[in-house]
Formats: structure tokens, C-alpha cells, sequence
């Protein structure tokens, strides 16, 4: 540790201040990080030259799909969330959060390889709302339970 900070304060005086202080800025820390591997791939690998070969559509659909699995990761972190409420048991005992999480992930998993946009689109939208849904369910029917047991209280 000593010898990084005495490498520190020799960088920091061979250097300009603008230059030090451009330096610092520049470096990328843990915490600010990319958020996929594919981010982290695309900062530190070598990128492949931009041929004139690649048209502009080929390049949009690339864009389209790294947007789209965001979208995609985002919807399976928004299950993985939600199912935290559901720790009730099924009829066989297991808990529904598991029986959730193993459908949700049966599901992606068919539809790893799926090309289509409109197809990706049409399940993503249907997932959202089915999060949605499951979750409006879920509040109603915690408040249906806080009012019966605050009726039971009040009759006592």
C-alpha cells in the first residue's frame, strides 16, 4: 500500500495539476463500473475496426440488441424482486417464490434464442404486466387480510 501511495505522489508531482487532475477523472473505479460483462468486454478489449462493410442497419440492429437485453435483464431482476413477497407454501410445501422464480426461469430460457423484435417486444410487455398484476393481486389481498383481522379485533 505505502509503495502505491509513494508511486501516487511521484505521478502527482512529475504532472502538471490539470494533467493529474485530468488523470484521476479519467480512471475508472470498482464502484463505477460497467454493468454487464458485455460492458466491461466492450471498455477492455480491443475493438474491432468499423469496416466499410457494416451498414447502418447492421449497426442499429446491434444497438437494438444490447438495448433489448437490458430490458430483458431488467425484467428477470423485477421477478427476482418480486417474488421475495410470495413465502407462503404450495399445496406440495414448497414455497411459491420458488415455484415462481423456476417458471420465470423456464420461460426466459425458452426464449433465449428468440431473433424476432416484435416477438422479444410482445414478451417483454406481457412480462411486465404479468410482474404487475401478480403484485396488484398481492396487495390486495394483504389489505383484504389486514382488514379482516382488524374486523376480528374489533369484535373482541
Amino acid at each position: 500500500m505505502a509503495a502505491a501511495m509513494a508511486k501516487h505522489r511521484a505521478l502527482a508531482v512529475s504532472l502538471q495539476p490539470k494533467q493529474y487532475f485530468n488523470l484521476l477523472h479519467c480512471r475508472s473505479f470498482l464502484n463505477n463500473g460497467p454493468d454487464t460483462v458485455e460492458e466491461l468486454l466492450d471498455r477492455h478489449v480491443v475493438k474491432k475496426k468499423k469496416s466499410f462493410d457494416d451498414t447502418e442497419d447492421e449497426i442499429l440492429t446491434r444497438q437494438k440488441l444490447t438495448s433489448t437485453r437490458r430490458e430483458v435483464m431488467g425484467l428477470y431482476r423485477d421477478i427476482i424482486r418480486a417474488t421475495r413477497y410470495f413465502m407462503w407454501p404450495d399445496s406440495h410445501g414448497v414455497l411459491w417464490r420458488d415455484v415462481l422464480r423456476a417458471n420465470a426461469r423456464k420461460e426466459f430460457e425458452e426464449a433465449r434464442f428468440e431473433k424476432d423484435p416484435e416477438v422479444i417486444t410482445r414478451l417483454l410487455i406481457g412480462g411486465h404486466d404479468a410482474v404487475q398484476a401478480a403484485l396488484d393481486k398481492l396487495v390486495e389481498k394483504q389489505k383484504q387480510q389486514i382488514a379482516k383481522e382488524q374486523a376480528d379485533r374489533d369484535r373482541r
